[in-house]
């Protein structure tokens, strides 16, 4: 629940606390930091093995996020499908941190055919290093995709006022973005009887997941 929905650790507490229950917060936060990669790790085995990355049009985006009061960078790579293919933070938002973002994203995916960006200069001289230059889109809206595949995690930090270190935030942002493309259904462009459908496997295979 903690990683599905908004929900702060105390919000947990209390909805356990319903269901008779009794803990408190910090073991919501143990569970998780625990038990949360091993989810992520087995929800991502299982979707390579169900089905190939698209390698046809991939958005990448950046936003800031505080830790400590001091400002930090969540690059996310997405594909035309809104598929969550890599999230990586950083201090900065240079050549340098693109680059590395980019090989990672590559490194694990393979390369895109159409890499969607804003118009940020560090994506331009990355992609000139790794020859990849021809292949960068710009637009106004181009990149909306993108751009809107921060809303969830947007969300998210809020219910956890937000993060007090990196190394936390890159953990949560990984973990965050498997659950959100194992539920992540297209509501607005399938039929309600198809959506039903998918929403039901999807959730038959997460309880099969948990209770593993």
């Amino acid at each position: 629940m903690y990683v599905r929905f908004p929900l702060s650790l105390r919000n947990v507490e209390d909805l356990l606390h319903e269901r008779g229950i009794d803990i408190c917060h910090e073991t919501v936060r143990f569970w998780w930091h625990r038990f949360g990669p091993l989810f992520a790790s087995e929800i991502r085995k299982r979707r390579i093995e169900g089905m190939r990355s698209s390698h046809w049009r991939w958005h990448l985006d950046e936003v800031f996020v505080k830790i400590n009061g001091e400002r930090h960078y969540l690059w996310r790579a997405v594909d035309h499908e809104g598929e969550v293919l890599e999230s990586f933070v950083t201090k900065t938002r240079d050549k340098k941190a693109a680059l590395k973002f980019l090989k990672k994203a590559m490194k694990k995916h393979g390369p895109a055919e159409v890499l969607v960006t804003d118009q940020l200069r560090s994506y331009g001289a990355a992609l000139r290093e790794i020859g990849a230059a021809a292949r960068q889109e710009t637009g106004r809206w181009l990149n909306n995709r993108g751009e809107n595949s921060h809303q969830p995690f947007r969300r998210r930090e809020r219910a956890m006022l937000r993060f007090r270190r990196m190394q936390s935030l890159q953990k949560f942002a990984s973990v965050h973005a498997s659950v959100y493309n194992h539920f992540n259904l297209e509501r607005s462009l399938t039929s309600r009887a198809h959506f039903k459908k998918n929403r039901a496997v999807a959730l038959a295979e997460w309880r099969r997941l948990c209770t593993a």
